[in-house]
């Protein structure tokens, strides 16, 4: 009896492990397909180039082409609004409100990557920005930009092979990054470096007097 009962067995076994591979494959398939969605980190798109490459959600869910910015000068943050650097919003308006007919572009992306100090939603975070500082220039959704999950921007932005003028990596909230008229990324400054000091504001003075 029991060598008659083993292919029975045997019959019963395959049908059931063929409907569980079935199973696994339709999970992983719904999974990658849930991770292509949102803006972030674009791992799997094409390597971008150029900055003028990227297309980016605003505060407000649009998208927007950072090539609508060619020609421009533009200095990119990573904000906060619960950091001790946070007073800089008022030292980056007043640069963008100096320079802006000039061709200079203040780009704000707000990241909850340090301290969990930008804990806020999008909708929040352009309420505190337009009421405590009187911010006019872009801002952005928020986005990630160190870690697994970093933005593909930031990882453009911080790669050393494909901009060697910068230190590979983001230390605080409000870093950043000067791009000249060209896309080329000509300058990182740090979180201690204000928004109006000497060294940065004669960086961009130098950028904006070069010609495309």
């Amino acid at each position: 009896m029991g060598d008659q009962d083993e292919p029975c067995e045997n019959a019963m076994i395959i049908p059931l492990k063929r409907a569980l591979t079935i199973l696994l494959l339709a999970g992983l398939s719904q999974g990658c397909s849930r991770q292509g969605t949102g803006q972030a980190p674009q791992s799997r798109r094409t390597p971008m180039t150029s900055i003028h490459d990227f297309t980016m959600k605003d505060i407000d869910g649009n998208d927007v082409s950072l090539s609508t910015h060619k020609g421009k000068v533009m200095l990119i943050v990573n904000v906060a609004s619960k950091c001790g650097f946070t007073p800089q919003y008022e030292g980056l308006e007043r640069l963008y409100a100096r320079y802006k007919d000039r061709g200079l572009v203040v780009l704000g992306f707000p990241a909850n990557n340090f301290l969990w100090q930008e804990p806020g939603s999008d909708a929040e975070i352009k309420a505190f920005c337009s009421t405590k500082y009187n911010v006019t220039f872009p801002m952005f959704a928020k986005i990630s930009v160190k870690g697994s999950d970093q933005h593909e921007l930031y990882r453009y932005l911080t790669d050393k092979r494909a901009n060697p003028r910068v230190d590979g990596k983001i230390s605080w909230n409000f870093n950043k990054f000067l791009i000249d008229r060209k896309g080329n990324v000509v300058g990182q400054f740090g979180s201690r470096t204000k928004p109006e000091s000497q060294e940065l504001v004669q960086a961009i003075e130098k950028a904006l007097a070069e010609t495309e």
